[in-house]
């Protein structure tokens, strides 16, 4: 911890031990208000977003005062998100895809759809507020679905085409749609449960069926050498999966998310382990460590959230921004929920779509888990979100993404 002048202003300098026992407090400080502020457990706002965003509004007024700033270590953040899909990857096993049936295939296909409707109502957008079509497809897909990653990586290529800003832009919107997501979609479900009266019907029977589709007849308790165990089988995952993306980069020239090399070989580890059974892989190890890791992660995401960076955004932006939010309600409300077949696995579909739709995939996870933790557990939404979230809406987001590009060049 070191405190300087930067700049001209005071700065607070975190180093990573003391920047990660903050997302921490923020973590466990925002489950606490989430557990006795109603209008919070009420709306499912997920406890990072709680603690996280807090602490960067106060950051932003601190700021602007020109009183403190604050410089914070995240060097674990990176380490903990791949954590998290590495143990989504280790929960793909191929006798689970087979549960997601055909709900796999329409909230696969309705998160293209949503890809493409993003760029285009950006673009649409932008021409109507008079700037650049491609500051609209900054604010579309890029950011939205595609998150601080393809703004990064979409930017400067955006930049390279002549529109001064797009990495500055595209960190803002993608910004604005991490919050946007994590707090539309609690609101968004709790209103289609409510509305249509729905039932969560899934018993512990659905439980032992799971179980006994992962070749699980009796779990047996956490403990420290099941949780190591466990440890070492993500780490390793973690690992081979770095080599690989570094690997796919190099060759392909592709610019690949640093989870997804993990998350992939994960999958793999899975799947070879269901048939020749190589490794016990404790299931409830694997949620415990995925549940701590997406936490922290989310919650050192979002208390690092540069606000002040929205107030660059030209009056257009906000426009496009706004639009997309909303749109994604409209979107989630009338269309995917009735598509879903307008039951409890839907609607709780819908807060993970409003998640990684405006956000980022672990938005979803932790959008679906403040819903369940209300309401009741949903097997079949914990299934297929994570899986087209995380690498198959890039099957359709990435040709989107440039088939605009090069249209409005």
């Amino acid at each position: 911890m070191e405190l300087s002048t930067v700049d001209g202003l005071l700065t607070l300098k975190l180093g990573l031990v003391e920047s990660t026992a903050l997302a921490v407090l923020l973590l466990l400080w925002g489950y606490a208000v989430r557990r006795k502020v109603k209008v919070f457990e009420r709306f499912c706002i997920p406890a990072p977003v709680i603690g996280g965003l807090a602490f960067s509004i106060v950051a932003l007024l601190l700021r602007q005062s020109h009183l403190l700033a604050f410089k914070l270590d995240t060097t674990v953040q990176s380490p903990f998100m791949i954590a998290f899909f590495t143990t989504v990857g280790l929960g793909g096993s191929f006798s689970l895809l087979k549960k997601g049936g055909v709900g796999l295939i329409i909230y696969w296909l309705a998160a293209g759809f949503i890809a493409w409707s993003q760029n285009g109502l950006g673009v649409l957008l932008a021409k109507l507020t008079g700037v650049h079509p491609l500051y609209g497809v900054i604010c579309g897909a890029i950011t939205m679905e595609g998150g601080h990653g393809s703004a990064a990586a979409f930017g400067p290529v955006i930049e390279g085409l002549g529109i001064k800003g797009a990495t500055t832009v595209g960190m803002a919107a993608a910004t604005f749609g991490l919050i946007s997501g994590g707090l539309l979609g609690g609101p968004v479900t709790k209103y289609l449960i409510e509305k249509h009266n729905l039932e969560n019907k899934q018993s512990g029977e659905a439980y032992v069926s799971l179980a006994e589709a992962r070749g699980i007849t009796k779990e047996e308790p956490i403990s420290g050498n099941r949780v190591m165990q466990t440890l070492g089988i993500i780490l390793v995952a973690m690992t081979v999966g770095a080599i690989a993306s570094k690997w796919i980069e190099s060759t392909f020239k592709l610019v690949l998310p640093g989870y997804v090399g993990a998350m992939f070989v994960a999958v793999i580890l899975r799947n070879l382990n269901d048939h020749f059974r190589l490794v016990r892989i404790h299931e409830q190890s694997v949620d415990m460590i995925g549940d701590v890791t997406l936490g922290i992660f989310l919650s050192m995401a979002l208390m690092t959230l540069k606000l002040w960076e929205l107030f660059d955004l030209a009056i257009p932006m906000l426009v496009i921004l706004i639009g997309q939010v909303v749109w994604m309600a409209v979107f989630t409300i009338f269309i995917l929920f009735p598509l879903l077949g307008r039951d409890y696995d839907a609607a709780v579909m819908c807060a993970g779509m409003c998640g990684h739709g405006l956000g980022a995939t672990p938005n979803a996870v932790a959008n679906m888990s403040a819903v369940t933790e209300k309401y009741g557990p949903s097997t079949k939404a914990f299934l297929i979100v994570p899986l087209v979230g995380a690498f198959l809406i890039d099957l359709f987001g990435i040709p989107s993404i440039l088939t605009f590009i090069n249209i409005f060049k």
